[in-house]
């Protein structure tokens, strides 16, 4: 019976989860490419800047924006010097 109890309860979860979607911003890269089309669009997040982005975009139906999930590199608190 605990076996039973035990596939269920493993079945449901499993088909409760549902499929994780990746991130559609790069962290790694401070400007994104927005493209429009008939068939939607795309966002692109592999420029390093505005100027690379906007000569990629030059001549179609895209703007570059800045990437709001950029983590320009490992920021460390200062340290705090205690009083003793």
């Amino acid at each position: 019976m605990r076996v039973l109890a035990c596939t269920i309860l493993t079945i449901a979860t499993v088909s409760v989860a549902a499929p994780v979607r990746a991130q559609t911003y790069d962290r790694n890269y401070p400007v994104c490419l927005q493209t429009y089309g008939i068939d939607g669009g795309e966002i692109d997040c592999s420029f390093t800047s505005l100027p690379r982005c906007a000569a990629s975009a030059s001549g179609r139906a895209a703007q570059c924006l800045n990437n709001p999930y950029f983590a320009p590199g490992d920021r460390k608190p200062p340290r705090r010097r205690g009083v003793y």
